[in-house]
């Protein structure tokens, strides 16, 4: 009885010696893994290169079952193309779901997006790479580089934005709270931390920033929101209200009113601000910017801006805040003043 017990051990042990082959039922995955990872239009690898780098998984391969692997696959809708140099078979991916070209637009979008903290964004970045070959990835994220952009300092707009979404499909109301930024670069909750309730109606993207354009059930009229001002976002059960306020408008017209972009000459400006304009400010230009207090009720700030018409109307439109350098900016906005004063008599 006890030999017999020894011998079964002995067979068990002789089962798991050949580890390699338990994992034949996933070969073909990995197979498809290598292939996406290692080669592209561009980039080729042998069969004997695929035999390496599958017993690195713990898989054995013979190489007629590689084939009819590279055929299934094909079949399944990879475009591999398989190419003979000399005596040696040399497979690749020539084609993907997206192109390279389109990935650096995604990889830029999501760089670019504001409403997007640089922590989110370097997850999804690393995400799309997964769609590229590894040289291709590297091209990738010498594109994560180039931009220096503000971003959200706010960590929930990710998950703030599908909230939103949730409670359009559903029809929803919602609840949040606001801030803004303070002259000491901190949230400030506003109306100290009581609950906005709004029904959300549409989410408007401009200027690089997500609005949320809904009924203020409270004021019982529209308004709209930044996404990434608001934090604690969370659906209720209440029915969504404001529903004929909303049939008597056309929102891409309500959504241009609102807002809009300005453009001219790169200037660095400094400007003389009271503090209740710090809000504005790092809004405007974010948390990176150096201000410099002058006085109890002051500070200064210097930025880079487009210098322009539309720009020197939107700091008229922001009382508390003064342009005091440099002396061409200065003397643009006089002449401003001036015309509008001229066009008003």
């Amino acid at each position: 009885m006890e030999k017999s017990a020894e011998t079964l051990q002995k067979g068990t042990e002789k089962k798991i010696v050949r580890g390699p082959r338990s994992n034949q039922k996933l070969k073909i995955m990995y197979l498809m893994k290598i292939l996406l990872d290692e080669t592209d239009e561009t980039h080729d690898i042998t069969l004997n290169e695929i035999v390496k780098k599958l017993k690195s998984y713990n898989v054995t391969a013979e190489r007629k079952s590689l084939y009819d692997d590279i055929e299934n696959l094909r079949q399944f809708g990879f475009d591999i193309i398989g190419s003979q140099y000399d005596r040696s078979y040399h497979y690749k991916i020539a084609s993907r779901d997206f192109q390279l070209v389109e990935l650096k637009l995604l990889v830029d979008a999501v760089q670019s997006a504001k409403f997007i903290t640089k922590k989110k964004s370097d997850e999804l970045i690393k995400k799309i790479e997964n769609f590229a070959s590894k040289y291709e990835a590297k091209q990738l994220h010498r594109q994560v580089n180039v931009n220096g952009r503000v971003k959200s300092m706010n960590e929930r707009v990710y998950y703030s934005v599908d909230t939103i979404h949730d409670a359009l499909c559903k029809e929803c109301q919602i609840k949040f709270q606001y801030f803004s930024w303070t002259v000491d670069k901190k949230m400030e909750l506003k109306h100290d931390g009581t609950y906005y309730s709004v029904s959300p109606w549409a989410l408007c993207w401009d200027d690089e920033k997500y609005y949320l354009i809904g009924y203020d059930n409270r004021e019982m009229k529209i308004k709209h929101f930044r996404v990434d001002k608001m934090t604690n976002v969370s659906t209720t059960d209440e029915k969504r209200l404001g529903k004929e306020s909303f049939s008597e408008i056309k929102m891409s017209e309500y959504t241009n009113k609102l807002f809009g972009m300005f453009d001219g000459d790169l200037e660095s400006v400094t400007l003389l601000c009271e503090n209740h304009t710090a809000n504005v400010i790092i809004d405007r230009f974010g948390t990176d910017i150096p201000i410099i207090k002058t006085d109890k009720e002051h500070f200064t700030v210097k930025v880079r801006v487009s210098v322009s018409k539309i720009f020197l109307g939107w700091i008229m439109a922001i009382p508390g805040i003064k342009i005091v350098a440099p002396e061409s900016t200065v003397n643009m906005m006089k002449s401003e003043i001036k015309r509008l004063q001229e066009m008003y008599l």
